[in-house]
């Protein structure tokens, strides 16, 4: 282990990788980011897949064993086979951690973003076909997303709860998934064998910022360049730390043996280069979170992190002003957090637009 990663995973993050394809099971480099760099879970989305099933190559053999089947067949055959094979892989780390970590999560289509039934629907036929007890459904916190949160749960599947960005949508998302417990209780479902992270998305929040920040031009709205994200994320934290601790129906559910939403940091790798390529870590440590990093800001952290730059309790009254002069400056945080959420809807749905093409082109040229 490199001696920046355990340091970061000794202070109470999980390190889990934001990125899958066949190429990196088969090679043998998902087990050596596990043995090396404190790896411990996977997540998926569909851009993710998209850059993986475009290859020419790693799944042609079984796209020609399926034969001239619809798209969309292929396309759940060949993500839900990766993401079972890499819930072999982590296995061992699920056990080691009572479930708690060695999760690898899939996405429900992103098309399905604001159909509540739909989306219900499809976490279950995942789960099922996945078939692994340390696999992970990812439902988007859209309004429609809310509900399908709490009846995938109810039902004994884990959940991943993806495209979070503003704290009111967050602490809907944790009532959600407490009330989601609650039902998966009474249904007599094991909650011990239960998890549930809430993504929680940081980059993409300075990039909408400091746009913003830039056509304002004032020096107060200079100098708040490159803070909102990390500020929002550790307002999530605290409001993470409130609602756990304050829920009384959560200390009945933890008694059962249940175990918290952790919160995720998603998006952490650094798209401005004028901050520190391992930003999205170093300054959101704290103890029972996740960071889930693409391959290039986790070599970084590897190479130069520092789990104790920016440890997160100890700095809400700081965030708390960040925010609060982001308003005084003419920042409305809400607009920017409501358009985040379509965007990223609409994202992903491009993503698995050009995934149709692009494994649709596969089963042409394997059959000829």
């Amino acid at each position: 282990m490199t001696a920046s990663t355990q340091a970061i995973s000794d202070a109470g993050v999980s390190i889990w990788l934001d990125d899958l394809s066949r190429t990196r099971i088969e090679s043998g480099n998902l087990e050596e980011l596990i043995k090396n760099d404190n790896v411990v879970g996977v997540t998926t989305n569909p851009s993710i897949f998209q850059k993986a099933l475009s290859q020419v190559g790693p799944y042609d053999a079984q796209l020609k064993e399926l034969g001239k089947v619809d798209v969309e067949t292929a396309i759940r055959e060949l993500t839900t086979t990766d993401v079972r094979n890499a819930c072999d892989i982590f296995k061992p780390v699920a056990e080691a951690s009572d479930y708690v970590n060695g999760r690898v999560s899939i996405e429900v289509d992103p098309r399905l973003a604001h159909e509540t039934a739909e989306t219900e629907k499809q976490a279950e036929e995942l789960w099922a076909k996945v078939d692994r007890p340390n696999a992970m459904i990812k439902i988007p916190a859209t309004l429609e997303g809310l509900p399908a949160i709490t009846a995938t749960l109810a039902k004994g599947i884990s959940v991943n709860v993806t495209l979070i960005f503003s704290l009111e949508r967050y602490e809907q998302v944790i009532d959600a998934f407490i009330e989601g417990m609650v039902q998966a209780d009474a249904n007599g479902k094991d909650l011990s064998k239960m998890a549930s992270v809430a993504s929680f998305f940081v980059s993409r929040v300075d990039t909408a910022v400091d746009k913003k920040l830039e056509e304002i031009g004032s020096l107060e709205a200079k100098g708040l360049e490159g803070k909102a994200a990390v500020a929002n994320a550790r307002l999530a934290y605290e409001l993470f730390e409130k609602k756990f601790a304050e829920d009384s129906r959560w200390a009945a559910l933890e008694a059962k043996g249940a175990k918290k939403q952790r919160p995720l940091w998603a998006s952490t790798g650094t798209k401005n280069a004028a901050y520190s390529d391992v930003k999205y870590v170093d300054e959101l440590v704290a103890k029972d979170v996740v960071n889930t990093m693409p391959e290039k800001t986790l070599l970084a952290v590897a190479d130069h992190g520092q789990a104790t730059l920016g440890i997160i309790p100890g700095n809400y009254d700081e965030a708390h002003d960040i925010m609060n002069d982001l308003v005084e400056v003419g920042i409305n945080f809400k607009d920017v957090t409501d358009k985040l959420e379509a965007d990223g809807v609409a994202a992903f749905i491009k993503s698995w637009d050009s995934v149709l093409t692009d494994v649709q082109s596969g089963i042409d040229r394997v059959n000829g």
